[in-house]
């Protein structure tokens, strides 16, 4: 037995159409079925049937608890520096973008969504190029985007 991968995630929204608004204006997912308190969005290259589930649950729900057990982020990868750049410049102009972190053998962005559920947009060193010194690279150091698009161009495609 072997887990793939991620199939979709599914979240709870205060309110559904704001959180479609903002998954497709800031990273391009469309919706799939929508139906009252609900939709199920596809993100742009994926093959899956869906990739993200949206529940309402109403304005005054409760968000989550910083430090809290449940969900912490989740994430989305992209092929080339040059998309991770865009999406560096548009959650920045929304006013999304919390943090960017380069860890080696990945590099990303974190944002927050309407209702405060974080998620990153990561590029990922293509394996063959990986080195021992990058899998050992110790703790998340600050991103610096154009720094590695000068490393790795804005072309070459991540690892999956």
């Amino acid at each position: 037995m072997g887990i793939r991968r991620l199939n979709h995630a599914v979240l709870y929204v205060r309110d559904v159409a704001r959180s479609v608004a903002f998954y497709g204006d800031v990273l391009g997912f469309r919706p799939i079925t929508e139906f009252p308190g609900a939709a199920f969005l596809r993100a742009p290259d994926s093959d899956n049937d869906h990739d993200l589930g949206l529940f309402q649950v109403g304005l005054d729900a409760p968000g989550q608890v910083a430090g809290g057990v449940g969900l912490y982020h989740l994430a989305w990868s992209v092929q080339t520096l040059a998309e991770l750049a865009e999406f560096k410049r548009v959650l920045t102009e929304v006013g999304a973008l919390v943090g960017a972190s380069d860890h080696g053998v990945s590099k990303s962005l974190y944002a927050k969504d309407p209702d405060g559920v974080e998620f990153e947009v990561s590029w990922f060193v293509p394996r063959d190029k990986i080195t021992q010194e990058m899998e050992q690279s110790g703790p998340p150091r600050p991103l610096d985007i154009d720094a590695e698009i000068a490393v790795w161009g804005i072309e070459l495609v991540g690892a999956l």
